[in-house]
């Protein structure tokens, strides 16, 4: 999923060059499926109909999350840099997250 304050027509132009294949992207949500609340878009993730115990985000703020703010994970905000590795140093995090939602929680990976 992805899921952005953007405009629908500016997020599907974005993921054209993201995924152009459309393999990647299940799905995007957009500026019509945040909260609108003092001139300032909100992403409710429970619009996702998803466990949240089993959901995280990364966005480069937390103020699209505020209900939600659990399960955002900071990253910086992309500048065009095309040899920035910033999500790629999220792998070993997200993968760990990945085997706890599988086996029901978070080892350490050590011993008792």
């Amino acid at each position: 999923f992805i899921f952005t304050t953007a405009k629908q027509d500016y997020a599907e132009k974005v993921l054209d060059v993201l995924d152009p294949k459309k393999k990647l992207i299940r799905h995007c949500l957009s500026q019509r499926d945040c909260l609108c609340a003092r001139g300032c878009y909100w992403k409710d993730l429970t619009c996702l109909g998803r466990d949240l115990a089993k959901t995280v985000a990364l966005d480069h703020t937390i103020q699209g999350f505020p209900a939600q703010a659990a399960n955002w994970i900071p990253v910086p905000r992309w500048r065009g840099d095309l040899r920035d590795e910033e999500l790629l140093r999220l792998t070993p995090l997200l993968g760990q997250l990945g085997r706890a939602v599988r086996t029901g929680g978070l080892g350490t990976g050590r011993g008792p």
